[in-house]
């Protein structure tokens, strides 16, 4: 019987040594340990993967397993069979509504690892279209294996493989806009200038700008005289902008040679609408990857992936969304009428003739002595640029089948070669801006003279500039044994050489992953298993003799529903699982040589009090630590999965616990303060592991299925509920309340208001400001040392900020078809964060431009109302502080996404060269309920936020 299995597998080879494993029934347990291989055996046959079955094959780290055994908590999604009722233009697109424990983060870490069959990629450099499977990899036990660069958790992204069928051609293409959900909000001149006005009066200051003036720029008349410039009007911005993609693959093979191949283009436009932006304004993306896998003989296969990409983007040279924050309506028009100037205006008209740069034969460019560069002319006559990025990546590997030495043996190597590039080319002008002298003749304006600054040019020169570039190694070798014994002894092992190098422009060092890794599993039966994987990485962060450290971690799990006191139960799968363990990690070591001491040459001279002489310095910033050594990832994690009533059920649930134990810091507690002082510069204080970041949360989920006669329903529902505390701190506070022990990571701190200054009175009753002259108005704080001032002793915690993502979340998914028709629906919900009102359209003092915001600002008048501080043309270090006056929560719910599909029977294509027609429609970001909607949908010096509505249509052929 043995015998027959393994001819039967060996007929399935094709890219990897695969080796049967698993107990003897029909659902056979098969592992694969290539990366690239993604089928199973299913009751003799080659089957594709679906994740809908628990004998789906998994990536995890260094081979695939079967859903139903995995262990060390990965999830994972087909994006291949879920792009048939979702289409999406990002490859981690909504996933946060698809896998449990990852919001952004995996378990409020950040800074995951991602690889790309295997190896350190970028993943908005792998279309959707190219991948087959995503395996988020969260627990310590699913990681070790990767070593130190990846202790905050694994995303891997397997990309689409070749099979032996006949050749397929899938095309797809798809045309979307993108339309803007808001702007900004600011003043226009007249109430600008009235609230500027109210502001210097505030300061003690006469008004600057004259009724008669602001009469003028309020009615409209000649905004080229009073002008009102709206940076988001439709003279300068459209509704929406397009959006087009298309993607043909080609597949196919034979049992000896598979391959895929994947040509993509896709091209966005911009919402500017004028000047050289109308045209040059662009985004295109035209990719390519090539994927074969080829059986050389019995024991030796090959498998090479190439793939590149060309990005292109065309733009202007100004960021015209920054100076849409900045630049005040009333300061000049962006263009002069020529036909406004008076014709005995010889000197005018002179300009006039000798400009390069006459706009549409009507207009010169307008500015003044302040903005004599400005976003309007630059956009109108100031060049353009064009940003190039080139990408390509290439992997191979050969898989050996040494089943001729020992059943179950083989061994596989795989080497990556990566580059990157990008730099810049522009054509850059020099331009002159015009400020025009108006009069006015019997009611009528003109122009009697201008005042010209800088002068026209066209350089007719291309610049290059912006080079980088990045260049990633990657090499991996294992030796692999998997083999099932008497029907129910499954073992598996590997021993392994990880390693990466990732070199870019600029950078001193390389950013570097090596280690050796080591895993041994066994499952009898199916029913019990236990899997220890461990690493020894190599850090040159660290000193001699500390530059390797075992990472150790053990997982364990045991499938009740396998027992026969449970089976014929409702219960279709029930599993208990656990994990624990140390994983050695350099991520949050900043730099190198951190452990050595450090003396800089001082060039800046001063005096001494010697009579005048000069002295320059050897300044210390840090002691000697040869004793430095990693930071752990210490962590254990438990949780169950289970299926009910035929899998109409599915549910699962994780604890998980994690310290990040001794993290570096200099610790002022620990040392005496002679060891260091601020004047001169001086340090004699070593870098210790002393500080503990802890983690703890659930992160579950729920699918319920539902099949009918013609139709179908699914619904899903993902969540995470995480709490992180820094357990641990080098820190020596006055008072216990500002203390960082004790609160989360991501904690907020900040004064406490207490209103406003009602008057003189007041100010001259409460605790005295230490952050400049406070006027009535302006936000009071609560003095809460009791010391009778008000500075950074007052900070106290406020909230959390939710930098790794909001505490709570929730995904949900819907599925529901009917016939030939399908909707799928994605949305999302988070909870528990604050953040800031913290910038420019909020903070607003000097000549900073007026948002609607200010229009609750406080006045004598507006005292008992008011929600924001007086206005001021000073800067108000006072008001714009960090504090709880300036917070809001983040709470939301997004309706991420709705498609609606519609496969075409095969009755009405027949048997024609198309196999399968489809075509769908769908929106992107459709709704956000939220308290603070307004503000988080908020775009503040940059491109807004938008919806994208889309219409594809695929083919296979």
């Amino acid at each position: 019987m043995k015998t027959m299995k393994y001819k039967n597998l060996k007929l399935a080879m094709c890219l990897s040594a695969v080796t049967f494993l698993g107990n003897q029934t029909s659902n056979a347990h098969l592992i694969t340990h290539s990366p690239n291989h993604i089928s199973y055996l299913h009751s003799g046959q080659l089957q594709d993967s679906s994740l809908s079955d628990s004998t789906d094959l998994i990536q995890v780290a260094f081979r695939k397993v079967k859903r139903q055994d995995l262990m060390g908590e990965v999830n994972a999604v087909n994006l291949n069979n879920l792009l048939n009722k979702n289409y999406t233009t990002y490859s981690l697109d909504n996933l946060d509504a698809l896998i449990s424990g990852y919001n952004g983060n995996i378990w409020g870490t950040g800074g995951y690892l991602l690889l790309i069959d295997g190896f350190p990629r970028d993943a908005n450099n792998v279309m959707p279209t190219e991948i087959e499977q995503i395996s988020v990899m969260k627990g310590i036990n699913a990681v070790a294996l990767y070593g130190s660069r990846a202790s905050k958790g694994v995303i891997y992204i397997t990309t689409k493989r070749g099979t032996s069928d006949n050749q397929k051609i899938n095309i797809r293409t798809n045309a979307g806009i993108n339309t803007p959900i808001s702007y900004p909000k600011y003043l226009g001149s007249a109430e600008y200038m009235t609230l500027y006005n109210e502001a210097r009066r505030n300061d003690g200051l006469p008004n600057l700008y004259s009724e008669k003036s602001i009469y003028h720029h309020a009615a409209g008349i000649n905004p080229y005289r009073y002008p009102n410039v709206d940076y988001f009007s439709s003279d300068y911005i459209k509704n929406s902008f397009n959006r087009y993609d298309a993607t043909a693959e080609v597949s196919g093979g034979s049992d000896r040679t598979k391959y895929y191949t994947n040509f993509g283009y896709w091209s966005a436009g911009s919402l500017l609408n004028f000047g050289e932006a109308r045209e040059n304004n662009t985004s295109n993306r035209f990719n390519m990857r090539g994927n074969i896998d080829v059986k050389l003989n019995n024991i030796m296969s090959l498998n090479v992936n190439a793939a590149a990409s060309f990005y292109t983007q065309k733009g202007v040279n100004t960021d015209y969304w920054a100076a849409s924050a900045t630049g005040r309506p009333h300061r000049f028009s962006p263009l002069i009428p020529i036909n406004m100037l008076e014709e005995s205006d010889e000197n005018s008209w002179i300009y006039v003739n000798n400009s390069n740069f006459l706009v549409n034969g009507q207009y010169l460019l307008g500015g003044s002595q302040l903005d004599q560069s400005n976003a309007f002319a630059s956009i109108y006559s100031g060049g353009n640029s064009r940003h190039m990025n080139r990408q390509f990546q290439f992997n191979t590997g050969l898989d050996f089948d040494l089943k001729g030495i020992t059943e179950g043996l083989s061994f596989e190597t795989a080497l990556a070669i990566d580059y990157q590039n990008q730099y810049n080319q522009s054509y850059n002008n020099t331009y002159a801006v015009y400020q025009a002298g108006w009069n006015n003749y019997n009611g009528e304006d003109l122009i009697s003279g201008l005042t010209k600054y800088g002068e026209d040019r066209r350089s007719g020169v291309q610049n290059i500039g912006g080079s980088s570039y990045r260049q990633t190694l990657g090499f991996t070798a294992q030796l692999n044994y998997f083999r099932t014994y008497n029907d129910n002894h499954n073992v598996s092992a590997i021993l392994l050489a990880n390693a990466f190098q990732i070199g870019r422009s600029a950078d001193y060092h390389k950013q570097s992953n090596a280690n050796l890794g080591l895993h041994i599993g066994y499952n009898f039966a199916n029913k019990y298993y236990v899997d220890f994987s461990g690493a020894l990485p190599h850090s040159a962060k660290l000193p001699e003799g500390k530059r390797k450290a075992f990472s150790p971690t053990l997982s364990l799990a045991w499938r009740l529903s396998e027992e026969e006191f449970m089976k014929g139960g409702i219960f279709s799968d029930l599993r208990l699982k656990a994990s624990a363990g140390i994983v050695n990690t350099d991520l949050d070591i900043e730099q190198f040589y951190m452990y050595q001491g450090y003396y800089t040459f001082n060039n800046a001279a001063w005096y001494s009090w010697r009579d005048g002489e000069l002295i320059r310095t050897f300044d210390r910033f840090r002691g000697e630590n040869m004793n430095m050594r990693y930071p752990q990832r210490r962590e254990f994690n438990f949780g169950f999965e289970a299926s009910m009533f035929n899998n109409l059920i599915s549910y699962n649930a994780s604890y998980f616990y994690n310290q990040m134990n001794g993290l570096l810091v200099q610790p002022s507690t620990l040392y005496p303060m002679y060891f260091m002082s601020y004047w001169p510069v001086y340090s004699d204080m070593p870098f210790v592991n002393y500080n503990i970041d802890e983690r703890k949360g659930v992160d579950f989920g729920l699918n319920i299925n539902k099949s009918f006669n013609n139709s179908s329903i699914s619904f899903g529902v993902t969540g995470l509920y995480y709490d992180t505390k820094a357990s641990k701190r080098d820190e020596l506070y006055e008072f216990d309340y500002q203390n960082r022990t004790g609160k989360p990571l991501d904690a907020m701190w900040g004064l406490q208001s207490n209103g406003f200054y009602n008057d003189q009175a007041d100010i001259e009753t409460s605790a005295v400001s230490t952050f400049g002259e406070v006027r009535p108005g302006d936000i009071k704080y609560i003095d809460q040392n009791g010391d009778g001032t008000i500075d950074n002793r007052d900070e106290v915690y406020l909230g959390k900020g939710g930098w790794a993502g909001a505490p709570f979340s929730l995904g949900f998914n819907l599925t529901a078809k009917w016939k030939n028709l399908t909707l799928f629906a994605v949305a999302t919900s988070r909870h528990g964060s604050y953040a800031m009102r913290n910038n420019s359209y909020f903070w607003v003092d000097g000549e900073d431009k007026y948002s609607i915001t200010v229009r609750d600002r406080w006045t004598p008048e507006t005292s008992s109302t008011a929600t924001y501080p007086r206005l001021t043309t000073n800067n108000s270090d006072n008001n714009f502080r960090s504090s709880d006056f300036w917070m809001y929560k983040t709470n939301r719910f997004d309706l991420s996404k709705v498609q609606i599909s519609y496969d075409f029977p095969k009755s009405i294509l027949g048997k024609g060269i198309v196999k399968e027609l489809g075509t769908y429609v769908n929106g992107f970001n459709l709704l956000t309920l939220a308290q603070e909607k307004e503000t988080m949908q908020l775009s503040v010096g940059s491109a807004p936020q938008s919806r994208f509505f889309n219409f594809g249509v695929k083919a296979l052929f």
